[in-house]
């Protein structure tokens, strides 16, 4: 019997170290014989990829940020994840629909029920599609919010890299978004597993295996 595609999602402020830890998962999934897709949004397809260096570094306001964040999706979606749960693969994303919430709603203050419907627009799937995966609305089957204080966060970044259009913001920008995880974690909290990401790198991963491990994925 063909294993059944898995969905998680890596989720957090910049320097939360989310990203450090997916490939790690990786290995753990194809050491169980799993075949894995890492990707990443916005981003993961050339159009998305395209539209992910306008959002990073073109001025525009909240509504234009939501829409073009939502247009990357759905184009990832039908194009690399559908197909990949469809075949069985265990897809890792770096970042999905949940940082939309938390940055555009929590951080740029967005209006919440505008970006529900834009969610239910973009991640709706029509047969055969949904036939495919069991599901019409696609969201993570897990999400792993790597969840960190902000002036942690501002410490790990500094000189690090030239800041994109986010990652300049001031601090109360990021409590903001922070503020916006809890938010979406707490309305859908089955589908969350909080990580705290405010302790050393060995520990975050062990945190990361146990939340994997007891819901069996590995």
């Amino acid at each position: 019997m063909a294993a059944k595609g898995l969905f998680l999602s890596f989720e957090g402020i910049d320097g939360a170290g989310k990203s450090s830890h997916i490939e790690a998962l990786a290995d753990a999934f194809r050491a169980a014989g799993r075949s894995v897709v890492l990707t990443r949004e916005p981003g993961g397809t050339p159009l998305a990829e395209k539209i992910r260096t306008l959002a990073l570094h073109e001025p525009m306001d909240a509504l234009t940020e939501a829409l073009l964040m939502f247009a990357a999706r759905r184009d990832h979606l039908t194009q690399v994840i559908v197909p990949a749960l469809a075949r069985g693969a265990v897809v890792l994303c770096d970042r999905f629909t949940d940082a939309t919430f938390a940055y555009q709603g929590g951080g740029r203050g967005f209006d919440w029920d505008s970006l529900l419907i834009l969610e239910r627009l973009a991640q709706t799937l029509s047969a055969p599609q949904a036939d495919l995966i069991q599901k019409s609305l696609v969201q993570p089957d897990l999400t792993l919010w790597f969840d960190l204080p902000p002036t942690v966060a501002a410490q790990r970044l500094a000189g690090a890299r030239e800041p994109d259009r986010f990652e300049a913001q001031p601090l109360a920008f990021f409590e903001a978004v922070r503020a916006g995880y809890a938010r979406r974690a707490q309305a859908d909290a089955p589908r969350f597993a909080r990580i705290d990401a405010d302790q050393p790198r060995a520990a975050v991963a062990q945190a990361v295996h146990a939340a994997v491990q007891t819901r069996g994925y590995v």
